[in-house]
């Protein structure tokens, strides 16, 4: 199937709407890339325009059910909704567009997906993974930004400018952050995953990231036997891909670079 600019793949019962730029991810390195709990395809901005530029490959990003223009999600979540995305639709969508190989880049809760998936899945296609502000734990800073930031979509202006980049915007929000904020999701733990993954890892962290702390960081060192690689930003938030752009963008180039052309002399 030759996919469009544009346009929409059902996987399940859902419609998920998507954007690809550059070449069919049949006929070139594919960069997957997962958004944030509150993201989409839209929020990216020109963030996969940069990539695409700076890698020459084929990138391919896509809103998750019940955000962007996708379709809505039952609520509440189940606590394992990273774990479902990553296990049960992650593999139909590369399947779906042709995935031929290459990377996985998440932030936030997509980085925490690519993690699972990386760990989960043992597939011969993926050739490393980009890990940017990722949650392999739940901490306590994490928890206090979000039960923060519910009170800000409640009293400010922060639901209408969500709107603009969400159909259901109640729908993404409170997927997102109703899961976080229930006490059972303070035993969610993805590290059982890492000890699995067998590519070349690349994590991207902002110093004054306010959702999650360095603790992240070491344990992905820790756990992943596989090479793996960090990039701390200074002064940076959560956000690195809008508030460092450039060096974040040199920093997965690089990475694409080393192991792409790395799978292909071993091929």
């Amino acid at each position: 199937m030759k996919l469009r600019a544009t346009g929409s793949l059902t996987i399940d019962s859902a419609e998920l709407e998507y954007r690809l730029i550059g070449p069919q991810p049949s006929a070139a390195p594919c960069i997957v890339m997962l958004h944030e709990g509150l993201g989409s395809v839209g929020l990216w901005g020109e963030f996969p325009d940069k990539l695409q530029q700076a890698t020459g490959a084929s990138v391919f990003v896509y809103s998750r059910a019940g955000y962007g223009s996708s379709s809505p999600v039952a609520l509440p979540r189940p606590l394992d909704y990273m774990e479902r995305e990553a296990l049960t639709v992650l593999p139909k969508l590369l399947d779906a567009i042709g995935f031929r190989d290459g990377l996985l880049v998440g932030h936030s809760d997509g980085a925490s997906i690519a993690a699972i998936y990386a760990g989960g899945r043992q597939d011969h296609r993926l050739r490393g993974v980009v890990l940017i502000a990722p949650h392999v734990i739940v901490e306590d800073v994490s928890v206090t930004s979000i039960a923060a930031i519910k009170a800000t979509y409640e009293t400010t202006e922060l639901r209408t400018k969500l709107a603009r980049w969400h159909r259901d915007v109640d729908n993404a929000f409170y997927g997102w952050n109703g899961a976080w904020l229930d006490p059972q999701f303070r035993n969610w733990d993805i590290t059982g995953f890492l000890a699995y993954v067998r590519v070349p890892v690349a994590v991207i962290q902002g110093s004054d990231d306010q959702y999650g702390t360095t603790r992240q960081v070491e344990i992905i060192q820790e756990e992943c036997y596989c090479p793996v690689a960090v990039t701390m930003l200074p002064g940076v938030g959560h956000s690195p891909h809008r508030e460092a752009p450039e060096a974040t963008v040199k920093t997965i180039a690089d990475f694409a670079a080393a192991t792409l052309s790395s799978a292909a002399s071993q091929s």
